[in-house]
């Protein structure tokens, strides 16, 4: 009893006790599920109508897209294609769930059998589609991988099988979906009748307008807080994403006036010839002129950054502004230092000739083990293709009408076969330097045997073009750069101004050193491009990253050479700043205060008076109707055309806030629209128009209803 009387003593404590216990309990397990959440958090990069889009999944598609765009495209657009691709493909997910939408497997089958009916690999002998060749073929994929495939021509694996069947059922389920929603939108009798009457009846009306211009914008007081409250009232308009303002002072690696008169020296030396005295041993230059050894003169000794090119080019394919100067070159001579796309040149006119500038030629193309046309099947030596192509060409000269089918029966060249091995007109320099120089520095009626990276061509010159002087010459170009010192001196000045920008006002540093400064606002947490640098992501994810406070400044390499970026603003997401939706809702509000002055100051009622009294005139317009609603000296006014078609004939408006002025209305003439039998024909436009809407809207109204939480910008995945 006497413990008992001691626990009801302390039954307070107890209580106590144990709801710290179960507390600690239930805290313990929250943190658990918080670092569960964190975790999973970092691995999503966006949740879409609840389906995940996992990190690892997305960065592998951005992977395999990136390959088949090749260099050419930024990380960041392709981040954007595959985010693309699975928002489309989520929003129709979770349609085709909410109708039971599937593919199944018959259905699954049907499908391939479209695409791949074509396929040799998959018919029969009689050229039908065979499905126990397509089973086998992914049989095949299951153990074997990879084997020849159809997807871009490449050998493909059971992973790019299972993807290829996946874009298959998307592309069925989603048009499958489209269909089901265009089966529900119809254009009815009514719909149809009211189209019909919309277009067809007519107003004639007499009007006077007076326009928002009669009264000067600076009459028209409008504070701030009228703007915000303008923004608050239609505040769907003025939603905005997360936004950073920053300015920043391009420092740009570029050749001074000295680098540039420092190449022209170069130049002069090889156009003049020189000797130079190096650590006490003699080098001598000769002079471009005196060359014989064209090539390794430019290519070695001049180290050109334009290559040597032995072939001839018409006047046409020089630099426009120095053509003339070079085309009436005397044979030697040589032209320069001259300035062309980004280069100082020096250029010697070597040969001329007289060659037609486009040719018409017929070719078998004969591949060996090791030439850039020979597939997997090519078995034949270089002297065994050599050997075919003599054969083929002795045939050919005893009886040329047989070019055709040898072209059917030995040439790899595809791109010319269907056309009997044949190339119509095209430009000189267009082929491969052999080839070329066959069909242009012969003659017509020329048959004979080339070797080009290929393979060898039996080749036919059809025809040439009337014949015209054309020119060789041999360029050696520099381009022009900052030197080293020009660069050093560059990364000097920024960094200065980097330093002293962090320590005092950035604008003022900016102006004391003559430095421009170009401000960039309402940069997005995905944006890729900073106007006038290009793509830089960099700056833009640093703009975004919590520990970067307004006011911070760093430095960023650009593609020719540094960027100083200040922060100078963090713009939330929700509404729009005052400043920011300034130049949109500063004219509505004037429009607003301006009707309202003008109804004001207008006492008349009839529109003779109305004009007399603002210095205006009446005016009129016919024809006007509901569907196209503009008057003819005023425009789209479709406020004031409703009003006008709600009047009687021969009765006058009040005032009219239309979209460019005031309008006082008299209806002079009101026609009906023809009565049809049958409005069917308009009907069916109808629905027309609704399909054709559901293809071009159906999508974007499914994206703007989902609930999309964007995950990239805090990942940091572009």
């Amino acid at each position: 009893m006497a413990v008992l009387n001691k626990i009801r003593q302390r039954s307070l404590i107890l209580i106590l006790v144990i709801a710290l216990a179960l507390f600690s309990f239930v805290l313990a397990d929250l943190f658990r599920n918080s670092d569960a959440l964190s975790a999973r958090s970092q691995d999503t990069v966006a949740t879409i109508n609840d389906i995940e889009v996992k990190r690892d999944d997305f960065l592998q598609k951005v992977e395999i897209l990136q390959r088949q765009m090749g260099p050419n495209a930024t990380n960041t657009q392709v981040m954007n294609r595959v985010w693309n691709q699975e928002l489309r493909e989520a929003v129709f997910k979770t349609q085709y769930e909410k109708l039971g939408i599937t593919v199944e497997q018959d259905q699954m089958r049907d499908l391939l059998k479209t695409p791949l009916s074509a396929n040799p690999e998959f018919q029969n002998e009689a050229g039908l589609f065979d499905e126990n060749k397509m089973n086998e073929f992914i049989a095949n994929l299951k153990e074997i991988a990879p084997q020849p495939g159809f997807l871009g021509g490449r050998p493909i694996t059971y992973s790019d099988w299972v993807t290829y069947e996946k874009q298959l059922a998307n592309r069925a389920l989603e048009q499958n979906y489209f269909n089901l929603v265009k089966a529900g939108l119809v254009g009815t009798l009514a719909e149809g009748e009211l189209d019909h009457k919309m277009e067809g009846n007519l107003v004639d009306i007499k009007y006077v307008q007076i326009p928002y211009s009669s009264i000067v914008d600076s009459t028209i007081s409008v504070s701030k807080s009228d703007i915000k409250a303008y923004i608050n009232e239609h505040s769907s308009e003025f939603e905005v994403e997360a936004s950073r303002d920053i300015k920043y002072v391009e420092f740009k690696e570029e050749a001074t006036i000295e680098d540039e008169n420092a190449i022209k020296a170069i130049l002069e030396k090889y156009k003049n010839g020189t000797v130079e005295y190096n650590n006490g041993r003699t080098d001598s230059i000769k002079p471009f002129a005196e060359v014989t050894e064209h090539e390794s003169y430019v290519n070695l000794i001049g180290d050109s950054d334009e290559k040597f090119n032995d072939g001839f080019v018409f006047k046409s394919s020089l630099p426009a502004s120095v053509a003339d100067s070079i085309y009436n070159l005397k044979q030697g001579d040589v032209f320069g230092p001259y300035k062309d796309n980004g280069m100082f040149k020096l250029t010697k006119l070597i040969e001329t000739k007289n060659l037609p500038d486009s040719a018409k030629v017929r070719h078998i193309l004969v591949p060996f083990i090791g030439a850039q046309s020979a597939g997997p099947d090519v078995k034949r030596t270089e002297d065994q293709a050599k050997a075919l192509a003599d054969s083929l060409l002795s045939v050919i000269k005893r009886d040329k009408s047989k070019f055709p089918e040898l072209v059917t029966e030995f040439s790899s060249d595809q791109g010319s076969v269907a056309n009997e091995g044949r190339y119509d007109w095209h430009p000189y320099g267009q082929m491969v330097p052999e080839f070329n120089a066959f069909e242009f520095e012969g003659k017509v009626g020329d048959i004979g045997v080339v070797k080009t990276i290929f393979g060898f061509h039996v080749i036919e010159v059809e025809g040439q073009s009337d014949k015209k002087k054309a020119v060789k010459v041999g360029t050696i170009a520099r381009k022009i750069e900052p030197s080293e010192t020009t660069i050093n001196a560059i990364f000097r000045d920024a960094s200065n101004f980097e330093i002293k920008a962090g320590e005092g006002d950035f604008e003022a540093v900016a102006k004391e050193n003559n430095y421009t400064i170009r401000p960039v606002n309402g940069v997005k947490a995905l944006d890729e491009n900073i106007p006038g640098i290009g793509t830089q992501r960099p700056i833009v994810r640093w703009a975004f990253e919590e520990d970067t406070k307004v006011g911070d400044v760093k430095r960023f390499t650009t593609s020719n050479g540094y960027a100083i970026a200040q922060l100078v603003a963090v713009n939330e997401e929700g509404l729009m700043s005052v400043e920011d939706a300034s130049a949109t809702v500063l004219p509505k509000i004037r429009k607003e205060r301006k009707a309202a002055l003008i109804k004001e100051r207008v006492s008349a009622s009839t529109l003779d008076d109305v004009a007399s009294a603002e210095n205006t005139s009446v005016r009129t317009a016919s024809a006007i109707n509901m569907k196209n609603p503009t008057i003819s000296g005023a425009g789209r006014e479709p406020v004031v055309v409703g009003a006008a078609f709600a009047l009687d004939e021969g009765e006058t408006s009040g005032l009219i806030e239309g979209e460019k002025g005031v309008y006082m209305v008299e209806v002079t003439k009101k026609t009906s629209a023809v009565e049809l039998d049958n409005y069917q024909a308009a009907a069916n436009r109808i629905e027309q128009q609704k399909s054709g809407a559901v293809n071009s809207k159906l999508y974007n109204a499914l994206k703007d209803a989902a609930d999309i939480e964007d995950n990239r910008a805090k990942l940091q995945i572009q």
